[in-house]
Order: structure tokens, then sequence, then C-alpha cells
């Protein structure tokens, strides 16, 4: 009965009736997450072990008691142009408790409206469970009854966080919405304390003593858990023998302990602008297992030998003593080898000859990867400088260096020669699985581009890394770089955690892994286990059989942890940049349309970098219809058209912190509208969806 329970719940079974069971494959059923939208419907996105990678659209009448993320199993009941079902079950819960803005209705009735628009249902909270809220306080609701179709659902106040412009109160917000550990685990706590902060002489033993090579790290200036180090030196043949070093965690982290326990739960560190929540507790992500300068730390090694033209002919993997020399920056390291600063030079003299020799390598890796095809996206980044408070000061660029690349350059190979290591041996693993692009998207993305005069040089099931490579190459320095570069990576698979190799189609890569950050990210941790226990011998039948029954489930938590920290650290900084536009009201700004929607246009300014939408009502010039394969808005009077990677003048019109949109103008179509005028072209009228039957959802009171 256990097992039976075990299978339902993973969505495989299906309870019919009484005690009768079907398969869920032969009941056209598919397991995966909800993603709901804001306008009441939504699309399950199906699990990777599912055999139709289509999402399955849903609409508000059939969503039954789901909520936004909750795990589901949904009957697919049409097939077209595109899926359509019925949401028969939810096997999982996303969350028991919600963030919300907690409001009273005319009648003294409390009910929280969440601050993720994409849960629909205002949550009911009776009298005596508000916690003492006031209306408008932040405060987090535990849901004590689910939603039905026709109910909303009823919860209880269990924390007030505060008013929406209170200090932090941001922050708070989003670890909330997302469920995110706040506090460390005491008896994760506990256990690094027992650990104590230096290395034992029993550490050391068997170890490979490498504290007499010339050894650096080269992070971020506001890096505090190093977990890479290198070195290198040339051969005699005019190779270079280069040395990846990464903090050996699992000497200290057994598994089924205190601390592996809190690990695997949060599966990867979440880095906010002012803070971030760690995966381990900082006696370890910052100090004994950070690879801080000027003392002795335990390291993972793999050595690579690199040939001239940038392939690893010869691989070791060791474990280790190091000791860093030099804690330094992506910015010295390029004031010494692009600026070529002498004041800088000077100071790190004893280790100029290592980077010189570590950028030599950095480049033939590259070469060597953009000959096989690995895509090198290069998308502008920003970054936001705080005061004490939390609020943003500035928004400016982040360019990445060649300091960067170095480092990227050997942390892949790293990633790459393990991933190798572990599927010759024919263990099962963990790796980092890209999958091809959805031919249908490739043929959304194809027809697209021809409209800007590119293309792919491939049919869309046929097509290989190094076509979207040359394309990137091609749109080099186009004023549609940027955007098309961002429409691309929209057209891409997300990657994941997987124990079946497929490949990397990003990187062109035949195996790949994470091996390099096993202080912020579990899948690494794992790995790091996963090769001492190769490299000490074939592990006999009974592992073999737990390998393969724990592997998956690692694979699919840790996947999903990583998109949730992904998207939680997304939405805390455009947060944040709304914030800081509320000060810039009715400025006008330079930028590019980015992206086009039947509803309007997403522009993103030049300077500061933050993104806004141009509604369609505002564009009251011309009636304009969307162009779904140019993926343009044409004006059907005036023949105007707006693209993507137009240049455009816009004005801030609205900037709306709870809603955390810029609402953005074109500033001739302002001004032209500013103007006396004997007639007005008819503008665009929203449909709004019947409610009918439906629970009281937002803004229905």
């Amino acid at each position: 009965m256990r097992r039976l329970t075990q299978l339902v719940k993973a969505g495989e079974l299906v309870q019919v009736r009484g005690n009768r069971y079907g398969l869920a494959d032969r009941m056209h059923l598919i397991v995966g997450r909800l993603v709901a939208n804001p306008r009441g419907f939504g699309f399950v996105t199906p699990e990777p072990s599912e055999r139709s990678t289509q999402d399955v659209y849903v609409s508000g009448g059939n969503l039954g008691g789901a909520m936004h993320g909750d795990r589901v199993t949904v009957r697919v009941e049409r097939v077209a142009s595109r899926q359509e079902g019925r949401i028969i079950r939810v096997l999982e819960r996303a969350a028991e408790s919600l963030p919300g803005r907690y409001e009273t209705d005319g009648g003294g009735l409390g009910y929280v409206v969440a601050f993720d628009p994409r849960v629909t249902m205002d949550l009911q909270v009776p009298a005596g469970a508000d916690g003492g809220a006031q209306s408008g306080d932040i405060v987090v609701v535990r849901i004590e009854r689910w939603p039905t179709p026709t109910r909303n659902p009823v919860g209880r106040v269990v924390e007030v966080l505060g008013r929406l412009d209170d200090p932090g109160v941001d922050t708070q917000l989003v670890i909330r919405k997302y469920d995110l550990e706040d506090e460390d685990d005491q008896g994760a706590v506990e256990e690094a304390a027992r650990l104590g902060g230096r290395l034992r002489p029993r550490d050391r033993r068997g170890r490979v003593d490498l504290r007499q090579t010339l050894t650096v790290t080269i992070d971020g200036e506001a890096a505090r858990d190093f977990d890479d180090a290198l070195t290198v030196e040339r051969l005699e043949n005019g190779h270079h023998w280069l040395g990846v070093h990464i903090a050996d965690v699992s000497h200290y982290v057994r598994p089924g302990s205190a601390l592996d326990t809190a690990a695997y739960r949060r599966a990867t560190s979440v880095y906010f602008p002012e803070r971030a929540l760690h995966m381990f507790p900082a006696s370890l992500a910052t100090g004994l297992c950070s690879l801080n300068p000027g003392v002795d730390r335990l390291a993972h090694s793999c050595f690579m030998e690199v040939d001239v033209r940038g392939r690893i002919v010869r691989s070791e993997m060791h474990d280790t003593v190091i000791h860093s020399d030099h804690r330094l920056t992506y910015a010295k390291v390029d004031a010494m080898l692009t600026a070529r600063d002498d004041s800088t030079r000077r100071r790190y003299k004893r280790v100029v000859p290592l980077l010189e020799m570590l950028h030599v390598v950095g480049r033939r890796l590259q070469a060597n990867r953009t000959r096989r095809g690995s895509i090198e996206f290069d998308l502008k980044a920003t970054r936001l400088v705080l005061d004490d408070a939390g609020m943003v000061q500035d928004i400016v660029a982040a360019d990445r260096n060649v300091a960067h690349r170095i480092v990227e350059a050997c942390m892949l190979a790293a990633n790459e020669t393990v991933a190798r290591t572990l599927e010759a041996s024919g263990v099962t693993a963990l790796y980092r699985v890209h999958d091809a692009p959805d031919p249908a998207k490739v043929r959304e993305f194809e027809t697209f581009v021809s409209s800007l005069g590119y293309g792919l040089a491939a049919q869309a099931d046929r097509v290989r890394p190094r076509h979207f490579q040359q394309l990137v190459r091609a749109l080099r320095g186009a004023k549609a770089e940027r955007a098309v570069a961002l429409l691309m990576l929209r057209t891409m698979q997300k990657a994941r955690y997987e124990t079946i190799n497929s490949g990397h189609f990003g990187l062109a890569s035949k195996a790949y892994t994470h091996f390099t950050s096993p202080i912020r990210r579990y899948p690494d941790l794992v790995v790091h286990r996963l090769l001492r226990e190769v490299r000490r011998g074939a592990p006999g039948p009974e592992r073999v059989e737990v390998l393969a029954d724990i592997l998956p489930e690692v694979g699919r938590h840790t996947s999903e942890m990583e998109r949730k920290a992904e998207e939680a650290e997304r939405e805390l900084v455009h947060w944040k940049k709304v914030r800081f536009m509320v000060d810039r009201v009715g400025e006008t700004f330079s930028g590019y349309v980015i992206a086009t929607t039947g509803f309007g246009l997403f522009v993103e300014l030049f300077e500061p970098i933050v993104e806004g939408l141009v509604h369609i009502s505002s564009m009251a010039d011309d009636y304009y219809r969307f162009d779904e394969a140019q993926l343009a808005l044409m004006g059907e009077s005036t023949g105007k058209r707006y693209m993507v990677g137009d240049e455009v003048q816009v004005r801030v019109v609205q900037v709306d912190t709870v809603r955390r949109r810029i609402d953005l103008g074109l500033t001739e179509i302002l001004e032209a509208d500013a103007a006396p005028s004997t007639s007005r072209p008819r503008t665009r009228r929203a449909r709004m969806p019947r409610r009918d039957g439906q629970p009281r959802r937002r803004g229905q009171r």
C-alpha cells in the first residue's frame, strides 16, 4: 500500500474510483507544475520524465483547486495547435504560506491580496486570525483551507513584516514568496562549530601537498566565499599544466549529517543585492571551506594538460592541500593584463607571469570551444549600488572583462573533464544537461530573425549550436543584437540536472557537469562524492543500485530549487529598479524595444538599465495590430511599425511599486497627443473575461 501511495504521489498512477487505479500515460495524463497567469488561466509544464515536452493550456474553469506553482496531474482533453486540458489532482502544494497585503472590506472582513499576481484568488482571513495586522500591512498568511472551484482559500496571518516602503521589507517579501530559508539550521550551525576553524594534522593525510605552488583566487570585489583557485605551469612540449582547485566541502560534510540535510533542502545559495542566503553556515562557507588567502585549505584538484589548440589531452584528479597566495579581483587582473597598469603589476609582480600564462590557456580553451560551436552569449548585466537602507542609488553596467573569461574557461574545462571521467566509469552520476531547442520554437525564432535579414542556415529539426553561434557573430554590433540574444535564450530549453547524460547543447559539449562550486551548489557536492568513489574503485552492485535510486530525485529537486533561486534574485532586482524610478516620472530616456506583444512594447532604457512597458492603449495615434511572425506592432492607418531592436524615445508615465511595473509612453505619440486635434483614431479595448461560477478574484470586491 505504501508503494501504491508513492506511485500516486509521483503521478505515475491515478486513483480512478474506489480502490481502482490507472496508468497515467494510458489515461492521457501528464504530471507537471502549474504556471498560472494573472488573467486567470495557466499552463502546466511537464516534468522532464514525461514523454510530452509541450505545455498544456488550462482555462480558468479547468484549474480546479490548483494554485500557481502546484505540482499537478492534468488530463489532456484537446490537441490542436496546442494541448489543452483539465487539472484533475493536486499532487503537491507549492507552499503552505504566502506573503501579501492585508486589507479589510467594508464589513470588516479581512483578506490578503497575494504578493504574487499569479495567485489570483484572495485569501480570506476569519475574525481573530489577523495577527494584529492593520490594513495595508505586508503579512505572511498560512493557508488553513485550500481553494475549490467555487471557494476561496482561507488562512491565518502568522507574521507581520511591516509597510511596503519600510527598509528590508522588499527582501523579506521575496524570501517569503519563494519560501526560502532565511535562518541557518541550528543543527547545521552546531555541527559546523564542532569542526573548528582550522585544519587538523589528520586532515592532510593521504593528500598531495601543493602549499609551495603559487596559487591565486580570482573573484568579484564583494565575494566572501571562495570555491576555486588556479595554478598553471608551462611544460617542455609547449603545453600547459592547468590546475583547478576546488574547496573540498565533501571532506567536512558527510551524507546524512545535519549540514548535508540542511544544504540539500536549500540546494543552492541565493544572492540578493544587499545580502546572501548561504547554503552552508558562514563558519563553513566563508571560513573553513573557503579558499581564503594565507591559510592552508583542503581541495579537490583537477589537473589538465592543455595543448596549443586548447584541447585537454591528459587529466588527473587528486585530493590536495593548497595555500592561496593572493586573493585577486577581476578588476585587478584586468588592470594587469589589459590596461597593463604599472603600479598594479609591480604590487603583484610575483603572480604576473602566472596570470599571463592563464591568459594564454584561457584564450586557447575558448578558441577550442568556439571551433566546436559553443554559443557565446555576452549579455549586458547590471549592478545595483545601494545605500545602508538597501535603497538603490545607481544602476551601473557590470562589464565582463578578460579576467571573467579566464576563470570561466578554466571552470568549464574542469567541469567537462570531471563529467568525462564520471561517464567513463559507468557509475550513475549527476550531469548538467541542456537539450536542443524545440523545433517549433526554432521555426518561430527563424521567422523573426529572417525579417531582420538574418538566418540560422539550418532546418529547425537539424539546428546545431554552431548555427546559433554564427548568428550571434553576425549580429555583433547590430542594433537588434541584445534583443535577439534575449529572444534566442527564450528559444532555448532550460538546463537541468539529470542522471542520463544527453549532452549540453549551449556549450556544444558531449558531457558536462557541475564540479566547481560545492560551497554554493549542492549538485557540485554530490559530484565531488561520486568522483571520490570512482577514484577509489568501482562501486559494488548494492551501491550502484542505491545511486540509481536516489540521484534522479536529487537532480529534480536541485533543478527546481535553482529555478526558484534565480526567479527570486531576478524579482528582487527588478523591484528595486522599479522603486529607483519613482522619482524619475516625467523624465525622457532613450532605449530600444526588447520584446513585442499584443498588448504593447517592452523597452529597455540605455541608462539607467531598466525595463518598462509601453502599453498599446497609450499608442493613440493609430490602431496597432500584432504581427506574430515579425514580432512587430503595425499601425493600420499610418503604416508605422515598431519591432524588436528599434531605438525609441520614451517618457516615464507611471511607476507602480505594488505591481512592480514601470509604464512608459512613446515620446513622439505623447507629444502629438498633447497637440490640438479635431479627430482621434479608434483605440483598442481589452475584453474582460467572465467570472461566472468562479471564486472571487483580485479586484472583485
